[in-house]
């Protein structure tokens, strides 16, 4: 793949997305046992994912490869972009604090920077924005500070930052995402639904746990294609969620949010 925008549909959105270390099956987990990952098959994968997103009207760029950082797919984790601001993170595992730095190259010419310094941590995948609200998860990976540094740093922008408790996940975005301006997908065993108040629920089907992950493009949706039962929920409600496979991703902790950073163009 390219470094150059991929040819597609054009869009008001951009994506940036990185390619797929050889070094992934020695990735940081947390909450799943470490399992053989097919490097073929999940390249075969992400490679979906990205022509998903070019028919969904994104322009996708590729990020310079960084393949010492067996992480570095899950391209979310650090940066967080908004429309008016792009924060580059501090990732709360130390081995992924290097991949930080492409990231800041490619997002420095479209908006204005800020940073998450020491001794706060925050990874992107811990951060979702509905309207002017803003939730960032504490967990293993986001600490207070982090979070109180992201709060300051949007301060001038008109957003809330609300902390939530999340347990039993990596991520806040492995519990809850967007689906539309008024509407989230949760499991409610990982978050408190009492943070999400004003908002519209939609709940996982109970044995799909790791179904909330869903990446909002604009109007359209994309999801993982191993949740039938929770697309079906969605479906009733009258979205048309596109799917892709991205199991052997999955395997490492990541889903679909984690593997690209979208932006308005």
């Amino acid at each position: 793949m390219s470094s150059d925008a991929l040819s597609g549909p054009p869009g008001r959105w951009r994506a940036f997305t990185r390619a797929i270390s050889p070094r992934i099956v020695e990735c940081e987990l947390t909450h799943l046992a470490r399992t053989p990952i097919d490097l073929a098959i999940a390249g075969v994968q992400h490679a979906e994912y990205v022509r998903a997103l070019v028919a969904l009207g994104c322009s996708v760029q590729e990020v310079e490869p960084a393949p010492d950082y067996p992480d570095s797919v899950f391209i979310e984790d650090v940066a967080v972009v908004f429309d008016e601001i792009a924060v580059i993170t501090r990732p709360g595992a130390e081995s992924r604090r290097g991949e930080t730095a492409a990231v800041e190259r490619v997002l420095a010419p479209l908006r204005p920077l800020a940073h998450i310094t020491a001794p706060g941590t925050l990874d992107g995948g811990d951060v979702f924005v509905v309207g002017k609200r803003v939730f960032a998860g504490r967990t293993g990976r986001t600490n207070d500070e982090g979070i109180a540094q992201l709060r300051a740093a949007l301060a001038g922008h008109g957003y809330t930052v609300e902390a939530v408790a999340v347990t039993g996940c990596l991520h806040l975005k492995s519990a809850v995402t967007t689906v539309d301006d008024q509407t989230v997908l949760v499991n409610p065993q990982w978050i408190d639904q009492a943070t999400l108040s004003g908002l519209d629920v939609i709940e996982v089907d109970p044995t799909e746990p790791m179904g909330a992950n869903i990446v909002r493009v604009g109007a359209a949706l994309l999801y993982g294609a191993s949740y039938p039962r929770t697309r079906a929920r969605l479906e009733a409600l009258g979205y048309s969620p596109v799917c892709v496979d991205a199991s052997e991703l999955a395997k490492a902790e990541g889903a679909v949010t984690c593997c690209s950073l979208l932006l308005r163009a």
